[in-house]
């Protein structure tokens, strides 16, 4: 059975039902793959939680110049997850763009969607606010908390699962082309990277999207503004929460004031307004776009010690442009790779810290990377930019050549060595080109 139909079976065996996304037209030129989370066992036997990531990459029904993609990383649950989904598509592939030509324009309606969407997520959980409000009423106040669970063991349970339902939240990184421009906009610590390839076939990866966690600086400032006094590099959550924004978790923003590190705060510390990069023109130098959920790139973190991890994940992802033969594929080869160098390391005990590994989600959009070993000798360096850093770049060298089983008949090497050098000094003749 082919790969693709593989993953679409175990895809489907995830969702609990369909949603109308599941009937928009899907973008050719784009392929998912995924990996469900693992707690590590020394017997080697598998044991993992629910799926609670989900993603899409449709074509606009009414206008074939608009696409949306987005890979969303739920917590607690994937129902914040597939409602943001739901909600994206419904304000952003229904006519709303029709009409907007201004990068202005775009930004604002991206903004307005996720505002939106953020909206009707908390007001449809009312009934469940209410609901858990009369359960917490039916226990008397002054009884220590074994006493508690003792008598009232189902309306202990009942409420826990009501606030496990309630700090249902998702990460989100979106992408929309309108026009032939790139916008990007996040919320949370899901992941946007732009490979860019000059015309020396050098490649530079840009990060378009923002983490919005604890590491953050820019994100630790807003909170002090509003009078959080985090200590920095010494706290790990918000409240519930390891991000500083996200869609939905209405436990820590209708509630923040019960938290004992969000009390001070003047106003909701953990917000859903994105941030936003573009319209970026999809030239020829525009390869190829991933969004990745957060455990991609902690897992490849974790695994290797890398502190470029976003330069690996491009090298990586053109690695296997050469060898597969569809999105899909590079999609989900890349993503075992990470897997299973995560799992190497913890069955080594190279790293004895490493317990568990999250659920991983990778979308590819290709724009003008070609595939199948069609890579030549001059792709090989790699510059690796954050959007948020412009001064912190690396190089990698790949130097392996493409798998070959027969040797060639004859030997370009030289005469490629000749052109390149014939470039570099500005002398090569306008008729030799690379294919």
């Amino acid at each position: 059975m082919p790969a693709s139909n593989v993953m679409e079976i175990s895809r489907d065996s995830l969702t609990a039902s369909r949603s109308w996304t599941d009937d928009l037209p899907i973008c050719r030129s784009s392929g998912v793959g995924f990996a469900t989370n693992q707690v590590y066992r020394k017997d080697g036997q598998r044991q993992c939680s629910p799926f609670e990531e989900t993603c899409i990459h449709a074509c606009c029904s009414e206008d074939p110049n608009t696409y949306l993609y987005g890979v969303f990383d739920g917590n607690d649950g994937i129902e914040a997850a597939e409602f943001a989904v739901q909600g994206l598509a419904a304000e952003l592939l229904l006519g709303q763009l029709r009409g907007k030509v201004r990068d202005q324009e775009i930004k604002e309606a991206l903004s307005q969607a996720f505002l939106t969407v953020e909206k009707n997520y908390l007001q449809s959980l009312d009934d469940l606010v209410a609901q858990r409000a009369c359960l917490q009423f039916q226990i008397p106040e002054g009884l220590m908390s074994y006493d508690v669970y003792q008598r009232y063991p189902d309306v202990i349970d009942r409420i826990n699962k009501s606030t496990r339902q309630l700090s249902c939240g998702t990460s989100a990184a979106v992408a929309l082309i309108v026009n032939n421009k790139l916008y990007v906009a996040n919320v949370g610590d899901s992941r946007a990277l732009l490979c860019k390839t000059d015309k020396h076939g050098v490649h530079k990866v840009i990060q378009l999207s923002v983490d919005h966690d604890l590491t953050n600086e820019d994100e630790l400032l807003r909170l002090e503004n509003i009078g959080l006094d985090l200590p920095k590099g010494g706290v790990r959550t918000l409240g519930n929460s390891r991000t500083t924004r996200c869609i939905g978790n209405f436990l820590v923003k209708g509630s923040f004031k019960e938290f004992e590190d969000l009390a001070s705060a003047s106003e909701e510390p953990i917000i859903a307004e994105p941030e936003i990069q573009g319209g970026i023109e999809i030239d020829e130098s525009c390869s190829f776009l991933l969004l990745m959920s957060h455990g991609l790139y902690k897992s490849l973190e974790e695994a290797t010690g890398t502190t470029q991890v976003n330069t690996l994940i491009i090298q990586m992802a053109v690695e296997e442009f050469k060898t597969q033969t569809t999105l899909t594929g590079v999609a989900q080869a890349l993503i075992d790779k990470v897997v299973r160098k995560h799992t190497d390391v913890y069955f080594s005990g190279a790293a004895t810290e490493l317990r568990s590994r999250e659920d991983i989600t990778l979308l590819v959009r290709n724009f003008n990377f070609p595939m199948t070993g069609t890579l030549t000798s001059t792709s090989n360096a790699m510059t690796s930019t954050n959007s948020r850093d412009t001064n912190s770049s690396s190089t990698l060298s790949n130097t392996t050549p493409p798998p070959s089983e027969i040797k060639p008949y004859v030997d370009f090497t030289e005469f490629y060595a000749n052109v390149e050098a014939a470039r570099q000094n500005g002398t090569l003749p306008d008729d030799i080109f690379d294919c």
